[in-house]
Parts: C-alpha cells; sequence; structure tokens
C-alpha cells in the first residue's frame, strides 16, 4: 500500500525544458544557495548552562558534534548545483506525459528478453542523462554531504494519475573485492529496500553473467524511473584485478549513454587510475565535469577594495565549530596561534578538525583543565591520532607523489578513542556522584550545586544550603535562588554547626597551595597556569611573550613611536 506521504505534489517549473514533465515538477524546487545553506546545515542545541553539567554529561553532549556539526561551504553549495541539474536534466527525455517514457520501457524490455549483450544507443530515444565523477580524500565529508543533499528528496513518489511509482534516487557502495557482479546484486537489494521488491533474490537465483545482470540494472532503472544512481566507494573496482580500467569505465558509459541513467561516481584519489587510460572514454564519463575536494586550504582573511575583511573558509569553519564548547573555562574567541596549531595537526581534513575538537574537549574535561590551549591539542593529537601521523606528516610535506600513496584516511581507531576518554571520565566522576547523590537526581539542585562549585565554594558546604533552597523556596526558579544563597554564603548562618568559613576557596589562602599537577586547573591569567602550558623546549620568558601580553616588548614599541 503507498504511503500518503508517497503522493506526489506537483509545482509548475520556471524553466521551460522541465515545464509539463510530472517526474520533474514532482520534485522540490530549484534551491538558491540560501535555501541549500538551510537544508543542509547542521543542528546543535547548545545552551551556556550546559556546561555546568557533571562531566560525563558533558563529554556525550560534545560527542554529539560528530554526527550534528556541519558547516556548509562553497564546495557543498557547487556539489547541490550539479546534482540538482544532473536529477532533472535525467528526466527531460524521460516524460510520462508524452509517451517518450513509454517507448523507453517498451524498447528496455525488449532488450531484456534478448540474449544481445552488445547494448547500443537507440536511435529513436533521446539520453538527457549525464554523469558525475567526485573524488576527494577519506574524510573530506564526501559522503556526508551527498547523504544531506539527497535527503532533501523524497526518494520514492507516486503519481496517481498514472498509476506509477518513481525512484528518485538511488546510492549503493561498491564492494570491498571490486565484483562487478556483487555491485548488480548491491544495486538490486538497494532497489528492494526501497521499493519492497525481490529483485535479488529472483536473479541471484537464476545465476545470471555479468552482462546480463547489467541488462537486467539498465532495464529495472527504466521500470522504476531512477532518477539518479550514486556509486560510492568506486576505487574497490581496482581489487578487482580480472577487469582492467576499460571494461570499467565501459560499464559506467553504457549505463548513462545507453540506460539514460544519470550517475554519480564517488570515490578517493586511486579511483582516478580508473579514468586516466582513455581521455576520449574518459570525458564520455564525466559528462557534467568532474569534482576534486581536496583539504581545506590554511589561508588569511582577505581585504576587499571597499575595506571590507572577507574571512576565509578555513577562519568561519573553524569560527563556527568553536563556539560549540561545553567547557567551563572556554576562551570565547579562537585566538590565531590555536587556528594554526588545529590545522598543521589536521591539514585541512574535515573530519579530522572536527574529531581532534571533540577528542581535545573531552580531555580537557578528564584533566580539568575546562579550556582548550595548543598544548592540549597537540597532546591529543599524539595520544589519540596515532594511526594517521603517518599521513598528516606527508600532507604536510605537499609531495604529490607519497600524498597519492596515503589518499585513504582510516580513522575508526580515533572514534574508539572517544570510548576510551569517556570511560575515564566516568571513573573520575565517580567521587563527585557520590556527593551529588544527596540531591536525589534532582536536576536543578545538582545544576545550582556545579554553578557554584565553579565559583570557588566548597562541596560539602554547598550541600545543606542547596536543599535548604530548594525547600524553603520551591516556588522560585534556578535564577531567583542563585542570589538567595549567594547572600547566605557572605553571611554567617547560625545553624550551620560549623567553624569553617563559607567565603569561596582562595588560592591565596595562609597554609594552602595549588599542587603542580593541577596547576593546568587555575585560571587562564594566573602564572602557574602558564607555565603548565609551557613547551619543554621553550624558556617561561619565551612562552610569556609568544602566548601572552605579560611580556612587554620594549623594541616592538620603539619601532613604533620613532
Amino acid at each position: 500500500m503507498t504511503n500518503q506521504n508517497d503522493y506526489a505534489v506537483y509545482k509548475p517549473s520556471p524553466v521551460s525544458d522541465y515545464q509539463g514533465n510530472p517526474f520533474i515538477e514532482a520534485l522540490p524546487p530549484i534551491f538558491e544557495a540560501q535555501d541549500t545553506i538551510q537544508a543542509i546545515k547542521g543542528s546543535i542545541e547548545f545552551k551556556q548552562s550546559d556546561r555546568q553539567l557533571p562531566n560525563n554529561t558533558r563529554a556525550h553532549i560534545i560527542s554529539q558534534l560528530f554526527n550534528n556539526f556541519f558547516h556548509p561551504i562553497r564546495r557543498h553549495l557547487e556539489l547541490e548545483q550539479k546534482i540538482s541539474i544532473m536529477l532533472r536534466k535525467g528526466y527531460v527525455g524521460r516524460n510520462i506525459v508524452t509517451g517518450d517514457f513509454n517507448r523507453i520501457l517498451n524498447r528496455s524490455h525488449q532488450v531484456a528478453l534478448s540474449n544481445n549483450f552488445e547494448p547500443t544507443p537507440s536511435n529513436d530515444v533521446r539520453s538527457t542523462a549525464q554523469s558525475l565523477t567526485f573524488i576527494g580524500f577519506s574524510g573530506s565529508g564526501k559522503t556526508t554531504t551527498l547523504n544531506r543533499i539527497l535527503r532533501n528528496y523524497k526518494q520514492k513518489i507516486y503519481h496517481p494519475e498514472h498509476n506509477f511509482t518513481q525512484l528518485v534516487y538511488l546510492k549503493i557502495d561498491c564492494p570491498y573485492n571490486g565484483s562487478l557482479k556483487s555491485l548488480y546484486l548491491n544495486f538490486f537489494s538497494a532497489v528492494d529496500r526501497a521499493l519492497g521488491t525481490t529483485y535479488e533474490k529472483q536473479y541471484t537465483q537464476k545465476r545470471h553473467n555479468e552482462q546480463k545482470l547489467l541488462q537486467l540494472m539498465g532495464h529495472i532503472a527504466h521500470l522504476h524511473a531512477i532518477g539518479l544512481l550514486v556509486i560510492d566507494e568506486i576505487q574497490h573496482l581496482l581489487a578487482n584485478r580480472s577487469k582492467n580500467s576499460d571494461e570499467m569505465l565501459n560499464f559506467f558509459v553504457t549505463l548513462v549513454n545507453v540506460y539514460s541513467l544519470p550517475i554519480v561516481m564517488v570515490g578517493t584519489p586511486k579511483a582516478i587510475q580508473i579514468f586516466e587510460q582513455d581521455l576520449r572514454s574518459s570525458r564520455r564519463a564525466v559528462g557534467l565535469g568532474s569534482i576534486h575536494w581536496e583539504p581545506m586550504k590554511n589561508e588569511p582573511a582577505i581585504t576587499t577594495p571597499d575595506g571590507k575583511v572577507r574571512k576565509s573558509e578555513w577562519m568561519t569553519f573553524t569560527d563556527s565549530l568553536w563556539k560549540y564548547q561545553w567547557l567551563r573555562k572556554s576562551d570565547p574567541v579562537l585566538s590565531e596561534e590555536l587556528r594554526q596549531c588545529w590545522f598543521d595537526l589536521s591539514q585541512g581534513i574535515l573530519d579530522i578538525v572536527v574529531k581532534l575538537f571533540v577528542l581535545a574537549q573531552i580531555r580537557a574535561i578528564e584533566s580539568g583543565l575546562e579550556r582548550i590551549t595548543v598544548k592540549l591539542l597537540k597532546t591529543t593529537f599524539q595520544e589519540d591520532f596515532k594511526p594517521i601521523h603517518k599521513i598528516i606528516d606527508v600532507l604536510r610535506s605537499g609531495d604529490a607523489r607519497r600524498i597519492a600513496e596515503y589518499s585513504d584516511l582510516i580513522t575508526p581507531e580515533i572514534d574508539r578513542q572517544l570510548l576510551k576518554l569517556i570511560s575515564r571520565i566516568e571513573e573520575s566522576s565517580l567521587d563527585q556522584n557520590d556527593q551529588l547523590a544527596e540531591y536525589r537526581g534532582h536536576a536543578e539542585s545538582i545544576r545550582l550545586h556545579n554553578l557554584l562549585l565553579e565559583l570557588g565554594y566548597d562541596s560539602q558546604l554547598l550541600i545543606p544550603l542547596v536543599k535548604r533552597a530548594f525547600k524553603e523556596h520551591s516556588d522560585r526558579k534556578l535564577n531567583e535562588l542563585f542570589p538567595i544563597i549567594m547572600h547566605w554564603l557572605n553571611q554567617d548562618i547560625p545553624q550551620k554547626p560549623s567553624s569553617q568559613s563559607l567565603k569561596p576557596k582562595s588560592s591565596q589562602s595562609k597554609g594552602k597551595s595549588t599542587k603542580t599537577d593541577q596547576w593546568q586547573t587555575l585560571d587562564t591569567a594566573d602564572l602557574r597556569f602558564q607555565f603548565s602550558q609551557k613547551e619543554s623546549e621553550h624558556s617561561f620568558y619565551e612562552h610569556l611573550k609568544a602566548q601572552t601580553n605579560v611580556v612587554f616588548d620594549i623594541n616592538h614599541w620603539l619601532k613604533q613611536v620613532s
């Protein structure tokens, strides 16, 4: 039974080529740049107050950046535009109203019944399908971006007037062994999942050869008016040593030119070998051109002729990500020293940029640092990103030959580091959780306790006051209870049988000192904190001069005033 949400809703197209074609006019309107940004950007709920939540809870909130942070940049908009054009242009020659589509179906049915395994384009059927080669490093966001773009289209649309279900797009992965036969079966399986058919079982039982499976694949594409086929990980085709590049290339060309199926071929730079053998065939296989995503460049801001400063994509991307910090002592502005270090350790690979930021935050919580520093970024990279150290070194070298050898970034080990860090935070939080158990899970009490703890008050002294506040003023909101407790904390309370002061703990108190291994938890302006961030090969004076404004550079000043 067809879902009501799958029913076609037609909107007239302003493009003359598209007008009167139900397959096109049932698609969403053509996006302008701002529409695309809104459609594909990530959605993350961020509240300043969440910085006071318990450590383990914050670690879980931070880890959502892996999947939910997505900052659209120019390359994403260009990809959306190309896919939008391919999808619509591919339907121009398949209009169900004019009879074009029926002619294609009749011919496809005849070919499927024959044993002619040398398909050729029909003279009376005009193919408007195009193809796109999409190459980029692993971790550059190819698959993520494609998924975000495609989710703005219904995968299937039912046209009740024609009693026909249109399959708008299909996305499959190339098998690791590079087998074309396995690729065909992946295609049938994907159609089955989308439409509830049984093609995979039907064609597997008959043990068809590769030529017949290609023929059936083209027929199914016609039968369901597939608008776009995305084949990911095409570099795996190189694992099939029984096929040469020409045979693989002919497979793609046949689908586009003979079966009128628009294709996006997605892979790492290794896949370029498939297309570089025969220039003429390569041109046929990249009808809408090719896209090659390199790591993001570390470019400075530019000043326009009218005096405005325009940030580079690297700057806007990192500034956008920097806002999502759940650290209690986070710096609101990303310093240029940190930005340069961030790039040096990630080399602009977007997946690494985000993962380094996430794991650095979790390390900052675990260590008590509660902010991101240059030293912390370097420590995080050294400890948690060991599997890619060699790759990053190669990217730093700029040697194209060496870079080509390391185009596939493998990062599952880095993902596992997240679980290890969260586990360590859970262990270190046991003592705090024992104290907070006094509140019996009351979320507002715990939040108020943590806010006051950040101001330096002793945890044991806070518990009775917080409990008293909620008991005596149960109708008050958190922001109303805060000044009440602050008032109590700054006066003597008779019913408190303790000689301890309720004033915040001071690091300058007589007889008390902060241990060296805790200096990193002090305020940024504290010289002990700055000493904890010093690189071992630098003197403290060199660190202060480079990273702070503590040291007055008299030579620089003399040059300015002379």
